[in-house]
């Protein structure tokens, strides 16, 4: 792994406050913790979980830079779905995760230009750090439709109209699983002698073997070969199939269908750190300051949805769906050649082209009561992968 940058004295006491909990954890269950606690710990830990603490996550100065912060085009596509989906539903739309609240401002903007603002804008966002930063943008971006937002602390008991999470689902906690000569394992943590966190194995049992071998039967895995389980996803998603009234469960991520996220090439899984604009594979490095996620087995989120009475209305790549969505006739609105015209240009090309994030981002569609086909999978739905 090429040398990262390092934290400055602060940020580092504050990555060892976190690991001596995470330390404490492990010996509290007998010296080893299922990854998808040790994960949980790292995003969400009160205070000093990547995602709870006060650290800048998003755009430049973070770590990692999502479609919303490169251009408001983005949220102008999503626009069009969202409001013939709120026409037929409710006039309502619930982000989850909504990061730094650029998409949120982008978005009221997008629906007032088509004259369809929501009366309710909710954010549900476990962050009090990044609730205050979405407060920020929005007063900043769009101050007259600020009084329509207000944030949840859960889930909503019943909700009709639009959910939305962008890059949402790849930062739920998932198992590590190996696929052995001896048996199906989960990976979790344990300690080295000198403190430090390693990887160990047990038996896996329960829900997360029945998966692994079902996952077995459709896929053809070597030993040895090592992977990521998102049961967490999958019940989050299955969640909606008791709250979800009417509308639309839209969700955009990176991920795969199925026999594809278990492809034999893929076989140590698509776990990934992101710290400083930097991409690597270790987990256990500065608890707390860096970003961990796994790709999304998309066949798996929309079995849940089906398993909890949704309706898989569609699934594309990013770059399919925001041209159906027209993405180029927002873009066309803008003076050619202007400066304006020509960074949303090169903003446009990173979410569209397949070697950017045009491909390995997929969008999918879940809801209920609704019988029109969806502008976003016109001409590129791919749910037969699935």
């Amino acid at each position: 792994m090429n040398p990262l940058p390092p934290p400055d004295s602060a940020a580092l006491a504050h990555s060892q406050r976190l690991q001596r909990q995470l330390v404490a954890a492990i010996e509290a269950n007998g010296g080893w913790l299922p990854f998808s606690d040790f994960m949980a710990g790292l995003l969400y830990a009160p205070g000093l979980g990547y995602y709870s603490a006060g650290a800048r996550k998003f755009g430049a100065a973070g770590d990692f830079v999502t479609a919303p912060e490169m251009t408001p085009l983005f949220a102008e596509a999503l626009a069009a779905p969202v409001a013939a989906v709120m026409a037929a539903t409710e006039p309502a739309v619930l982000e989850v995760g909504a990061g730094s609240g650029r998409l949120a401002a982008d978005l009221l903007l997008a629906l007032e230009k088509r004259q369809m603002p929501p009366a309710h804008y909710y954010i549900l966002d476990l962050s009090a750090d990044l609730r205050q930063r979405q407060a920020a943008s929005i007063a900043a971006a769009a101050p007259h439709l600020a009084g329509r937002v207000s944030w949840l602390e859960q889930l909503p008991e019943t909700f009709s109209g639009v959910v939305l999470g962008n890059e949402l689902l790849d930062a739920l906690p998932v198992d590590s699983v190996a696929w052995r000569e001896a048996g199906i394992f989960s990976r979790g943590v344990g300690l080295a002698a000198d403190g430090s966190f390693v990887w160990r194995e047990q038996p896996a049992c329960g829900a997360l073997l029945a998966t692994a071998e079902e996952i077995a039967e459709q896929c053809p895995l070597a030993p040895g070969y090592e992977s990521e389980i998102g049961l967490a996803s999958r019940a989050w998603v299955a969640e909606w199939g008791h709250r979800l009234q009417a509308g639309l469960l839209l969700l955009l991520d990176y991920g795969f269908p199925r026999r594809e996220f278990y492809h034999p090439q893929r076989r140590r899984g698509t776990l990934m750190c992101h710290y400083r604009h930097y991409a690597h594979p270790d987990p256990f490095y500065l608890p707390g300051l860096q970003d961990v996620t796994a790709h999304l087995d998309f066949t798996a989120i929309a079995a849940a949805a089906d398993g909890a009475g949704l309706d898989l209305l569609g699934y594309t790549s990013q770059g399919r769906f925001l041209l159906d969505c027209g993405i180029l006739d927002r873009l066309g609105e803008i003076p050619n050649g202007s400066a304006d015209y020509l960074r949303a240009a090169s903003a446009v090309n990173k979410l569209l082209l397949p070697h950017e994030m045009g491909e390995l981002f997929k969008v999918i569609a879940l809801g209920r009561g609704l019988s029109e086909p969806l502008c976003g999978f016109v001409s590129g739905d791919q749910r037969y992968r699935l």
